[in-house]
């Protein structure tokens, strides 16, 4: 009886072990990536937060099916000491209920979360972007929620229209009025970009705010925070400083290459330049994506080539950005995440982690089926001994 009972439980531990998922030890872009409850990561559109030795990523959590794409759940959270192995830290904000008015109330739309930590007032803040549910993508809002603990509850603030009443750095005061005709000039031609770049569409949305769509956040050296977004429907970026508490904004804002129609915005510094990695705007299906440089967070931004190389650098890997992570402890070592789309069944979406590195100013991306982080010390060997 005592050799069926032990038999019994060594069959019962073995299947438990078999129940683990396996202890990852590498990343492999593209394919299923299990929590440690071996179920795919759900969190898409996503960014990370490194804090106190741990890092949380943050990302919209898919349904299956049509509705998917909208916010029925909220924005999920896990956490992770070596990037590899992520465990479920559950729901960080949570969608009001329909019906409630809340402006995420469920079948809103919230996109993009990304979490900093405010030093001066010990806050986690969260900042994404908002269409108000029934509405499609007329809001165009970024939105911000706040909560005492990395992993949430995060409380829901508000949302906004940036820049309200507010004109761009270096805007010249003749553009501030408009010229006549303006409006009716054929899209794509040179006196239409030269209108845009002049202020067509920030005239349009002056009283109202500035559209906020795509967005990402990015906390500086000196602690100074900036919300970078897609505005003026989608055809400029926008990069917006963030007040002392990073639940609002300042006023001061500029543009990033008006009217080249860029989203997706992912951003990084590096010896002291930014590097600033975008997609063009095809909807769901991946293109090309495009890179850019300053030595202010100001600008002037100069254009650079497509970062991607290789096989399906044309569509980036299939794949399109959603931020760029500096890895805790390791100099000049940065992964570019990204996200593969499957808007017919949001939910099995995948994920592109890949290493960024730099010939001089260009980030370039290279495929990987699998890689580690060691890769950075093998450069790191490889410069010193250039």
């Amino acid at each position: 009886m005592k050799k069926t009972y032990l038999a019994a439980a060594l069959l019962a531990l073995a299947a438990a072990a078999q129940a683990q998922p396996q202890k990852r030890t590498a990343f492999e872009p593209g394919k299923t990536w299990p929590d440690n409850k071996g179920t795919h990561l759900n969190a898409h559109g996503g960014g990370v937060l490194y804090d106190q030795g741990r890092y949380y990523l943050f990302g919209e959590h898919k349904i299956a099916g049509g509705k998917g794409n909208s916010a029925q759940v909220g924005v999920h959270c896990y956490s992770s000491t070596d990037l590899y192995n992520w465990t479920d830290e559950g729901i960080a904000l949570t969608v009001a209920p329909a019906g409630s008015g809340s402006e995420i109330e469920q079948g809103s739309i919230i996109e993009r979360p990304k979490v900093v930590f405010n030093q001066k007032t010990g806050k986690y803040v969260m900042w994404f972007h908002l269409e108000l549910k029934g509405k499609g993508y007329e809001a165009a809002r970024t939105a911000v929620a706040v909560s005492d603990r990395a992993t949430g509850p995060y409380a829901y603030v508000k949302s906004y229209r940036p820049g309200v009443g507010q004109w761009p750095l270096g805007f010249q005061e003749a553009w501030k009025k408009p010229v006549p005709g303006e409006k009716d000039l054929k899209w794509w031609t040179p006196d239409w970009t030269k209108a845009v770049a002049e202020g067509l569409f920030i005239r349009r949305d002056f009283a109202p705010g500035q559209m906020a769509r795509d967005m990402t956040v990015f906390v500086d050296d000196d602690g100074t925070a900036y919300n970078i977004h897609s505005s003026e429907d989608n055809l400029t970026l926008h990069v917006a400083e963030l007040t002392p508490d990073y639940q609002g904004f300042t006023g001061r804002w500029n543009t990033i290459a008006p009217a080249g129609h860029n989203e997706a915005p992912a951003l990084c510094k590096r010896n002291g330049k930014y590097y600033l990695i975008t997609s063009g705007c095809t909807g769901w299906e991946p293109n090309a994506a495009r890179s850019f440089v300053a030595s202010s967070i100001w600008g002037p931004w100069t254009a650079l080539e497509n970062p991607a190389t290789g096989p399906q650098a044309n569509i980036t890997y299939n794949s399109q950005s959603t931020y760029i992570l500096p890895v805790a402890g390791r100099q000049d070592a940065f992964i570019f995440l990204a996200d593969r789309w499957t808007p017919k069944n949001p939910i099995d979406g995948g994920y592109i982690w890949l290493p960024l590195s730099f010939e001089g100013d260009q980030p370039r991306l290279q495929w990987a089926d699998r890689w580690d982080l060691g890769v950075f010390d093998a450069a790191k060997a490889k410069a010193a001994a250039n």
